[in-house]
């Protein structure tokens, strides 16, 4: 008799089936006596935006590495196979487990009736106010961290159903479902999976990008291809964030150029002297311009001194950039902080023109919550070479054009 697997998912919304996926998922072994004797986690890539990223926190560069769900369905059933499943919320997690099994064409005895529900059972072992997991937590005397990472969910609704087995007395109420767990037809996989990926490691960046670049590259000591490589990186740069997306073409552009490590280094010290060039148009420099300066030197992999190098030098030229005009095409994807709406009501009173349902080769911009976002929408403007930037940086660019038109 193996016991429990207590699972958890975050999903990019509520609704399980061919829109919204599951983006983590978490399983906790404990022993028919409720001691914990395992655990296994990891994101998956949902190969579309990540929804309410405000509630889970993952961002879509952690996800980007992440396995699909097809390539970890063979270890998610083995970690299920034989115990009985048990969650906070059961219909929502097996819900959504049920719909990526058959999305991937596999069958499994994910039912209702063979699991337990934490949230269910507070109202038979509990005197808790609320059924939810934060409250019962609360009530039994468990620990919570963290809520909405499915690891540390999983983890207290184990908690919970620690405290449930200490009260309901021996033999267990739900006895005949450990029994029978053992008899249910999960399915093997022969090829084996992916690895799982934990947060904080999917996105996480050992080395900065430019170490990607082959040094021994031949050294370009006038590039001409300076223009296409900072057009670039003109763009990755809206947002003061360069997306994983926006690395991998600065490295593809950089090497299909020619330009090595060295090369590219002095582009980008050219590129800090621009910006530094525009800071000093006034005659003084504060020090909100001096922290944007040293923000970008970071992004750039550029030494702490590049900045008071940039200001101190007098030969770039102030940089435009990029600046929206009247009558440019926008696009949204995704779940913005600041409601969608919202957004393109202030595009609208800016004498833009929101185009919501695709992205063309007139699109100007993608504005998403998240640079890195997996949604159909970035992927056609990351193939057609259009931004994608964060609502921080449209708003910048907004600020922009208003002063523009005075």
């Amino acid at each position: 008799m193996k016991g429990y697997a207590v699972v958890d998912v975050e999903t990019t919304g509520l609704l399980p089936g061919m829109h919204h996926r599951v983006v983590e998922v978490a399983v906790v072994h404990l022993g028919a006596d409720g001691a914990v004797t395992g655990e296994w986690c990891t994101l998956l890539n949902p190969l579309r935006d990540l929804g309410p990223q405000r509630i889970h926190r993952i961002t879509a560069a952690e996800v980007r590495r992440a396995p699909t769900f097809d390539q970890i369905a063979g270890e998610l059933s083995a970690q299920l196979a034989g115990r009985v499943l048990v969650a906070h919320n059961l219909p929502f997690d097996l819900g959504f487990l049920a719909a990526e099994f058959d999305r991937v064409g596999v069958s499994t005895p994910l039912e209702l009736e063979s699991g337990l529900c934490t949230m269910a059972l507070a109202e038979t072992y509990l005197d808790s106010p609320s059924r939810s997991l934060a409250t019962c937590c609360r009530v039994a005397g468990v620990v919570l961290d963290h809520a909405h990472s499915a690891l540390h969910d999983a983890h207290a609704a184990a908690g919970l159903l620690s405290v449930y087995l200490a009260r309901c007395g021996r033999p267990e109420p739900w006895a005949s479902l450990l029994s029978a767990a053992a008899s249910l037809p999960w399915p093997h996989f022969d090829e084996p999976g992916r690895r799982p990926v934990r947060r904080a490691v999917a996105g996480a960046e050992t080395e900065h990008f430019l170490a990607r670049l082959v040094d021994t590259l031949p050294r370009v000591h006038e590039p001409a291809g300076a223009e296409p490589y900072l057009a670039v990186l003109d763009k990755a740069m809206l947002d003061r964030y360069v997306s994983l997306s926006e690395q991998d073409e600065l490295i593809e552009v950089a090497a299909t150029l020619g330009l090595d490590r060295a090369t590219v280094e002095r582009l980008h010290l050219g590129y800090l002297e621009a910006l530094a060039a525009a800071a000093r148009r006034d005659g003084w420099v504060g020090e909100s311009e001096r922290a944007e300066l040293r923000d970008v030197a970071g992004i750039l992999g550029l030494p702490d001194d590049a900045v008071t190098q940039a200001l101190s030098s007098g030969k770039a030229q102030a940089r435009r950039g990029f600046r929206l005009q009247p009558g440019d095409r926008v696009v949204f994807t995704g779940d913005t902080v600041l409601p969608r709406e919202e957004w393109e009501q202030r595009a609208v009173r800016a004498g833009l023109v929101v185009r919501p349902d695709h992205v063309s080769g007139k699109t100007r911009l993608v504005v998403a919550a998240d640079a890195d976002t997996l949604s159909g929408k970035a992927r056609q403007a990351r193939e057609r070479g259009v931004p994608v930037i964060t609502e921080a940086a449209f708003h910048r660019l907004l600020a922009a054009l208003d002063r523009d038109q005075r």
